[in-house]
């Protein structure tokens, strides 16, 4: 046994746990839901703009955010990484450093390709089946918003390495000024206001942008200043790198990404089909599924908080603290979205108020689809919330490849074909759609639950080691 844990019982060490996840975790909830408030912002400026800017907005932001979310989970490998490191406490600044600048070189090389990509969104939207006037209209904001991804993937690094460091005050700092940046450039650019061009969509693309580019700047500005991070010279000789290096990232970082990928493009898929089924169903979908972005940053930042502690743990070879630190973040991630499913349910006007008039007759289809939309996603949240932390839990251990089995089954195998399904065969509409999504998020959350109950069960029989 470790000293400390010989003189602190265990309830005094889950008691210590929660408390650290609570203070590690607070920052991290609010710089997501901070994050997620950017493309919010958008889609509230869209539904002032009307029904048809707001679907085909809802389109491009979806397309972008399955480019975002792959990128994210490539350089995310340096979560993980980090955490491992520092757990070892051996020649961290070093090994750090040389992360860090693997995590930029990632970024970089993954944007390049996807600006081509997202640069001709208008032939994939066509593609796709989807309208060609609504495929037309999403490329003015698509066109704007896709020079967001490089800054906003440098940003998640040094969020990451600062994270690892369990100093997450700054980044929640940042995120809170970007929010108030992009909300009033937004209101300049969309609308028209002080004298500013009337932008529309490709003013809300540019303001994302531009606040993209304040949260990187703001970072970098942080850890070359904060002695408490300019020891590890994060941006010194950033042209030196191996390939080595480069693949052991990749090595982790491509399960991640497409673990990620798989599940947004589920969520990216049902967009499709409710293209194909009306733009009252695509605009109720995107109000419904905007909100489930924002409850869904409470469990994304328990995973967050997973990954670090688990991987602090396993670093200094702790199986007990990584089997704790991985427990006390799931019970509290799946115990927010039960709250969270409450609330959709008994009020969901107030949260489609946000989004639309209640009042003006011409959104009441949209609004009645989406009371529908979210009551199942009331059932959901605690599936989405399991899923999300035990695959941070599992990332700490650097367990990635299984996982991302996992969600291929439950997505593809199981949920969009179920979706599918009972959308067009068996003519439910939007409800058969969301239906799919329930079945599959609910096997991936049982999968990913039981592979870590297995290895932590597997940790449970070892013995910590001797405490440095």
């Amino acid at each position: 046994m470790s000293a400390k844990s010989q003189t602190t019982g265990p309830s005094q060490l889950w008691l210590a746990e929660l408390q650290t996840s609570l203070r590690l975790g607070g920052p991290l909830i609010l710089t997501n839901l901070a994050q997620v408030s950017l493309l919010a912002t958008n889609l509230i400026y869209m539904g002032r703009l009307g029904p048809d800017e707001l679907a085909a907005g809802s389109l491009s932001a979806s397309l972008y955010q399955a480019f975002m979310i792959f990128s994210m989970g490539l350089v995310s490998a340096v979560v993980p990484m980090l955490a491992t490191t520092l757990g070892r406490r051996l020649r961290n600044v070093r090994e750090s450093q040389q992360i860090i600048r693997h995590g930029f070189l990632t970024a970089l090389l993954i944007t390049l390709p996807a600006w081509i990509v997202l640069w001709n969104a208008e032939h994939i939207l066509l593609m796709m089946g989807q309208d060609p006037i609504v495929a037309a209209r999403s490329v003015t904001y698509m066109h704007t918003l896709q020079w967001a991804l490089l800054p906003y993937l440098g940003y998640i690094v040094l969020r990451s390495f600062l994270a690892a460091m369990e100093k997450p005050g700054w980044t929640l700092a940042v995120a809170i000024t970007a929010i108030g940046i992009n909300a009033v450039l937004g209101w300049l650019l969309v609308f028209g206001n002080l004298g500013m061009p009337a932008m529309g969509l490709a003013g809300a693309g540019l303001a994302t942008t531009l606040s993209s580019i304040f949260m990187f700047a703001g970072l970098s500005w942080v850890v070359l200043r904060d002695p408490r991070f300019r020891r590890y010279y994060l941006f010194n000789d950033a042209w030196q790198w191996s390939v080595k290096r480069l693949w052991k990232m990749w090595a982790l970082g491509i399960p991640i990404a497409i673990t990620f990928t798989l599940e947004t493009l589920v969520f990216y898929a049902a967009v499709m089909m409710m293209g194909v089924l009306g733009q009252s169903d695509l605009a109720a979908h995107a109000i419904a599924m905007q909100i489930c972005s924002v409850s869904y940053m409470i469990p994304l930042g328990f995973s967050q908080v997973a990954t670090i502690r688990v991987g602090l743990a396993a670093g200094r070879v702790d199986p007990l603290g990584a089997r704790r630190a991985g427990w006390i973040s799931y019970i509290l991630g799946v115990g927010f979205m039960g709250l969270a499913a409450l609330i959709f349910w008994f009020a969901p006007l107030t949260l489609i108020g946000l989004f639309l008039d209640l009042d003006v007759a011409e959104n009441q289809a949209v609004i009645q689809l989406a009371i529908t939309f979210l009551a199942l996603a009331a059932l959901f949240q605690i599936s989405d919330g399991a899923q999300a932390v035990a695959a941070g839990m599992l990332r700490g251990l650097h367990d990635t490849r299984i996982p991302m089995l996992l969600a291929l089954l439950g997505y593809w195998v199981l949920g969009v074909p179920t979706g599918s399904l009972l959308a067009f065969q068996f003519n439910m509409g939007g409800t058969g759609i969301w239906i799919g999504l329930v079945t599959g998020l609910s096997v991936v959350a049982v999968l990913m639950t039981l592979r870590w109950m297995r290895a932590s069960t597997r940790l449970g029989r070892k013995r910590p080691a001797q405490a440095a």
